[in-house]
């Protein structure tokens, strides 16, 4: 099986999600959750005739949700060549942590009135890493983070800030994929997870943001050295 086939087999088990009316952004959705789950990679080519016939939607449709996640910086039209899912900069990754700190930081900040289906959220993502970690299914790891931070988001109960926060951490995940070693990356987190999601239920909200806010440090300057490793490996390959 060839790596197109893999992506239109995945998008054609996503076609129930839509119907024959649906609007660019619902495609736009499909995509950008598969970004988020870490199914389709940074440097993952995009036909429009695999796509179109995987969603059963059409072109004019597809070239539209295409447009909407250039914009929002997941995808890339490449001139002559086509439609690739985005590799981000080390750049990207110290904007996409300004931006997490003042909309997770702040939400959890301000949660002390938040429902508590909302901290329950929390709980329930935190429980999903723990099983997936027990199934060595560090793939599912990674997405049960991505909902873990989604939660901390939704805290503040905006609609759009959830939608904010949905393409920030798509953006995240790809950046996540040059990490090579998944276990090695994210079993640290579920601890600190764990930690961050008592700390709010118990309404330690002080502390939690404290937590947080070490937290992002440590995964930054874990992202921006394995960044500047890479940049480094590839720059010896080209002059050697």
């Amino acid at each position: 099986m060839t790596a197109t086939d893999q992506w239109t087999d995945l998008l054609a088990a996503d076609r129930g999600l839509l119907d024959r009316t649906s609007a660019a952004e619902q495609v736009a959705g499909v995509l950008r959750q598969r970004i988020i789950e870490g199914k389709l990679e940074p440097g993952t080519q995009l036909s429009e005739k695999g796509a179109a016939e995987a969603l059963a939607v059409s072109r004019n449709t597809l070239r539209e949700a295409f447009r909407l996640l250039v914009h929002e910086r997941l995808l890339v039209h490449e001139f002559n060549r086509g439609v690739f899912v985005r590799v981000p900069s080390v750049d990207d990754v110290e904007d996409l942590y300004r931006s997490r700190r003042i909309l997770e930081v702040g939400a959890v900040r301000r949660a002390s009135d938040a429902p508590d289906e909302l901290v329950a959220d929390i709980d329930a993502a935190v429980s999903e890493g723990e099983r997936a970690a027990r199934r060595q299914r560090w793939k599912d790891v990674g997405t049960a983070n991505m909902h873990f931070h989604r939660a901390l988001a939704a805290l503040e109960g905006s609609t759009r800030l959830n939608e904010t926060m949905d393409q920030l951490l798509a953006e995240l995940r790809l950046a996540f994929h040059v990490m090579e070693h998944p276990r090695e990356f994210y079993e640290p987190y579920l601890e600190l997870n764990r930690d961050i999601a008592d700390l709010i239920a118990e309404g330690r909200l002080e502390t939690a943001v404290v937590r947080l806010d070490d937290y992002f440090d440590k995964a930054q300057t874990q992202l921006v050295h394995a960044y500047t490793l890479k940049h480094r490996q590839r720059t010896h390959v080209a002059e050697g």
